[in-house]
């Protein structure tokens, strides 16, 4: 890479932006290296060629019927009479279609992330292609990206092109008739400062770049348009925010970095074009696009932060029940008549515009200007919007589309055909949006939180979907073990953000959660009488009760009436939920000046000896781990040799050998992916890293196998491992699975069955008694 600029920043930033800038740079960094990163990939690539284990396959489960979040299309100009798509998924790679979605092929599943940003066209030749790993909506279950790939002979092959310290990129533009000039906005990390933030730029493909636009260490470019008759016109707009575990992202210091700036000479130099936009203190995200036919009309998005007046506020909770933070003005549009010089504002200040992004406006902030009529202009938020009057009235155009809008494409040729991405996948329209097709089968993007079974036959799993609620699919071997059928799936208890528990004696009933820890009891035979709530009360004096976005909870492998579930304290139920108390402290560091508007220190990870009634350990999301030896009569701490702070996202205590139990750490929330593997042999009074030769991290789920003890089974953002030794050593386990976010994992210890949950390709599967009996061959020597 050259050195990081030649740039001249033309934009007088006040004396505070400088403080912030000096100041964050001697924030402690504690996030992987992204050299160090893509070296660990590199050895997990390796392992897979050499796996003993290559010989078992993958089977996809499904569902069949649900897809998942888009965050961008790129349409080829047509061929013949057919469109060619390509659509980037939060966290299932890129897809393709070149006969209008009649079929589609995965041509981006393999990478150190396959959490995708922007996909972007070469104008001149269409074959190139880039796309920009690492989503930048930054939702709570985003995976960081690893820098821009390119494909030269239209996704067939790809070679990485750098940026990797990036972590999350919004936009990619290309040069309209030189393909070898690009440039790429950089949103940065989501939960810790970095310099590798800005706008980019390259003049040999990608070979070389130079950073061309930088303000500071936690304000990045969020958008950026080019004029359509000048390329060395460029539009950038810049977003300042940091996310912590315990608030969603915010500008925390108030510096002002969030802007719009503009280059005439293709980014040798910027100017500020904010006048007539909120004062920079209230600059959230902020999207824009310009106008084709008429390029001095461009259309700004912003998320406004201003306080309402009293009489304004909105009231009561959010979409999560959680007070609403609705006190600001939020979405609004702004138009510029004259390239951004001067912007006025269009939208009213009304119910629509309250309610077009909820509370989450950091989430959206997607704008497009109609390429004929300059009036005309798209927002995306809860809802798709079109406004016909510069943006005084809205018109909803997503009726029977899934919500939370993040793509849209118009032809420049025919501005009546849409293609939309959403949280439910991609839809085409061919009127203006009166009519909508969709594409669920086609695009298995589900982002899955977790998995768990029954024990009907054949057996379901269960998990919760990222905006689809909760799931459940029949897994169906009856014709073979090695062919596994996807499925249909049909709608469960829970919601979103929900762990499964369902009674081993009977499989209509089925234990769940709603958002941050809300929980019931369903008896699916009753029909719609049959949901009773669970109800928690914090200890007198304590305060509220916090509960994680998944909080975790489990039946008793010793008496399935017997319920433990995790807030800041650990709550049991001897009798189904009926009654329920309060058997523990409250197990996290509950440190107030980290205690914000998401619900931290909570409990992630509970675990009962199957050896031992009532031996439980429970782990928390700001890295503690407690033991008790009876049912919660004491408790005692068992960090000695974790690593500090680090979220608990897994503990499995041995069904072999009392006091053994292993532990998973999670770094993703201080963008570090060091696996982090724990085995104890005390109670938890010591712990030996396992982690082995496993290369990368972060690590979701450990499993030991339930009929041999020195099988263990790992889960990670990349894939899944195996270790036959008891973690000595560990093998990357199947064939055909895409590089993909494994959130959970189960073996079903009747039929042998081993499922895995995904965040971004759904569920699959494969036959645990193929493993076993590859591992009998190995021990006879059998290669």
């Amino acid at each position: 890479m050259r050195s990081q600029s030649t740039l001249r920043l033309i934009i007088g930033l006040s004396v505070s932006l400088a403080c912030v800038t000096s100041t964050v740079a001697q924030t402690q960094r504690e996030y992987t290296d992204p050299a160090t990163r893509m070296a660990w990939y590199h050895k997990h690539v390796a392992m897979t060629k050499t796996t003993e284990f290559g010989g078992i396959r993958w089977q996809f489960l499904g569902p069949k019927n649900t897809s998942g979040r888009v965050t961008d299309v790129a349409i080829a100009t047509p061929r013949g009479k057919t469109y060619v798509t390509y659509v980037a998924a939060a966290s299932g790679g890129v897809w393709k279609t070149d006969n209008d979605g009649l079929s589609w092929k995965p041509v981006f599943q393999e990478g150190p992330s396959t959490s995708i940003g922007d996909v972007t066209l070469a104008p001149s030749n269409q074959d190139i292609v880039w796309i920009g790993t690492g989503e930048a909506n930054i939702f709570r279950s985003s995976m960081a990206g690893c820098g821009v790939f390119k494909s030269v002979d239209a996704g067939k092959t790809w070679k990485h092109m750098g940026l990797a310290g990036t972590h999350t990129i919004p936009r990619i533009v290309i040069h309209p008739k030189n393909p070898n000039i690009v440039y790429v906005a950089a949103s940065g990390h989501e939960w810790t400062d970095n310099p590798e933030r800005g706008v980019y730029k390259s003049t040999d493909g990608g070979k070389n770049w130079d950073k061309i636009l930088y303000i500071n260490e936690q304000t990045g470019a969020i958008d950026l348009v080019m004029h359509p008759d000048d390329p060395n016109t460029l539009y950038a707009a810049t977003w300042q925010r940091i996310r912590k575990r315990w608030n969603d992202p915010r500008n925390e210091n108030g510096a002002g970095g969030s802007g719009i700036f503009k280059t005439t000479d293709g980014g040798a130099n910027w100017k500020p074009m904010n006048k007539g936009l909120p004062k920079a203190d209230w600059r959230g995200r902020i999207g824009i696009d310009i106008c084709r036919s008429k390029p001095d009309v461009m259309y700004a998005f912003v998320d406004n932060y201003e306080k309402m007046k009293e009489q304004e506020r909105a009231s009561g909770n959010d979409a999560y029940g959680r007070p609403s933070s609705g006190t600001i003005k939020g979405a609004e549009i702004y138009r510029s008549d004259d390239g951004g010089k001067q912007w006025r504002k269009t939208s009213k200040s009304d119910r629509t515009m309250a309610r077009h992004s909820g509370t989450y406006g950091w989430v959206f902030g997607q704008v497009r200007a109609d390429p004929v009529n300059p009036d005309v202009v798209y927002t995306m938020g809860l809802g798709l919007n079109v406004s016909r009057d510069s943006g005084k009235t809205l018109q909803s155009i997503g009726r029977g589309v899934h919500g939370d809008h993040h793509a849209l494409w118009i032809d420049p040729d025919n501005p009546n055909y849409l293609v939309n991405g959403n949280d439910g996948g991609v839809y085409t329209s061919y009127d203006g949006g009166k009519s909508w097709r969709r594409f669920t089968t086609e695009l298995p993007l589900v982002q899955f939180f977790n998995v768990n079974y029954d024990m009907a036959e054949p057996f379901r799993v269960y998990g919760s979907i990222q905006d689809h609620g909760s799931r459940r699919g029949v897994v169906d071997f009856a014709q073979s073990r090695r062919r596994i059928k996807a499925q249909d799936w049909e709608r469960a208890p829970g919601g979103e953000g929900s762990h499964h528990f369902i009674d081993p004696r009977n499989a209509d009933i089925v234990y769940s959660c709603g958002f941050y820890g809300g929980i019931s009891r369903t008896d699916l035979s009753k029909g719609r009488t049959g949901r009773s709530k669970i109800n928690l009360e914090a200890p007198e004096g304590a305060g509220k009760l916090r509960g994680q976005w998944l909080a975790h909870f489990i039946l008793s492998p010793h008496n399935p009436d017997v319920l433990y579930h995790g807030m800041n304290y650990l709550f049991r139920s001897k009798n189904q939920g009926k009654d329920i108390e309060i058997i523990s402290p409250d197990l996290t560091y509950n440190d107030e000046e980290t205690i914000g508007d998401i619900p931290f220190h909570t409990i992630t990870a509970i675990s009962e000896s199957p050896l031992e009634k009532g031996v439980l350990f429970v782990g928390t999301d700001d890295g503690r781990a407690h033991l008790t030896l009876n049912d919660g009569g004491k408790w005692r701490e068992i960090m000695d040799g974790l690593a500090p702070h680090r979220w608990v996202s897994r503990i499995e205590a041995s069904r072999f050998t009392k006091g053994t139990v292993y532990m998973a750490q999670n770094g993703k929330r201080h963008d570090d992916f060091t696996p982090y593997l724990w085995k104890s042999s005390d109670y938890g009074k010591t712990w030996q890293s396992i982690v082995g030769n496993i290369p990368i991290g972060p690590i979701n789920v450990v499993r030991e196998d339930p009929k041999n003890p020195k099988v263990l089974y790992v889960g990670t953002d990349i894939s899944v491992y195996v270790s036959i030794d008891g973690g000595k050593k560990w093998h990357v386990l199947g064939r055909k699975l895409p590089s993909t976010f494994v959130s959970d994992l189960i073996i079903h210890p009747r039929d042998d069955i081993l499922v895995i949950s995904t965040h971004g390709r759904g569920m699959f599967a494969l036959d645990a008694r193929a493993i076993r009996r590859r591992i009998k061959a190995l021990a006879k020597g059998d290669k």
